[in-house]
């Protein structure tokens, strides 16, 4: 894929975060690395998602230097980076300020494996990173809040997990493309409304679906012996 091409993937994948509902303004950004290259395409910051072109995207190197566009990329460009650096993997990357999953993100909250639903998606609860402090704030926040997204996944693979959540700012997803990191984010923010209104339901307690059962239904997806899909 040319950039030309990368870089019209990255606007298409923006607007679909505008069609599925989860963000509004200027709240939100989708970015793809080309590896081989060493560039990210992101959202350029501070334009509202209706002015946007495909030609409006900004382009960087991985240090985070813009190498195309006239517009500066995201001011998230420093988190996606720093996630791109440490998770291989990552095609793409979205971010949203989605009700459901943001209002898990400001109450600081994993979100648990209440279902099958989550569990057919992601390899456990949804993991909400640690605080930063006053210094990571106040001296290169971006980049340290990539950091500490890192350090939380230190244990946790970024494959089977491809959702995490900023305390009290909200989730970011990531894929093998930048249309798959939007799905995640899709389905992400369904799983944070069932997950809440089946907390609701009983009595503000958060039923956590029996281990074997989720480890079975995202086995039978991903595992080594899966036969969820039809075999092609």
């Amino acid at each position: 894929m040319n950039l030309a091409e990368l870089k019209k993937q990255v606007y298409d994948c923006n607007l679909e975060l505008v069609r599925r509902g989860l963000v509004i303004y200027t709240w939100g950004n989708v970015s793809a690395i080309d590896r081989g290259n060493g560039l990210v395409v992101i959202k350029p910051k501070g334009i509202e998602y209706n002015l946007l072109t495909a030609d409006d995207m900004a382009v960087t190197d991985l240090d985070g230097n813009l190498v195309e566009g006239s517009l500066l990329p995201s001011v998230d460009l420093d988190i996606h980076l720093e996630l791109y650096k440490k998770f291989p993997n990552a095609g793409g990357i979205a971010h949203t300020h989605s009700t459901w999953a943001t209002a898990w993100a400001q109450a600081g909250v994993d979100i648990p494996v209440m279902g099958t639903t989550h569990a057919d998606h992601f390899y456990g609860p949804i993991p909400c990173v640690r605080q930063l402090s006053r210094e990571e704030v106040e001296h290169d926040y971006e980049r340290n809040l990539g950091r500490v997204i890192v350090e939380r996944f230190e244990a946790i693979d970024p494959v089977s997990m491809c959702a995490v959540l900023a305390p009290g700012h909200g989730p970011f997803t990531w894929g093998s493309s930048p249309e798959e990191a939007v799905e995640h984010s899709v389905i992400l923010e369904e799983l944070a409304r069932m997950a809440k209104l089946s907390a609701d339901i009983n009595g503000g307690k958060a039923p956590v679906l029996p281990e074997y059962m989720a480890e079975k239904h995202y086995m039978r997806k991903f595992g080594p012996e899966a036969y969820f899909y039809q075999k092609r």
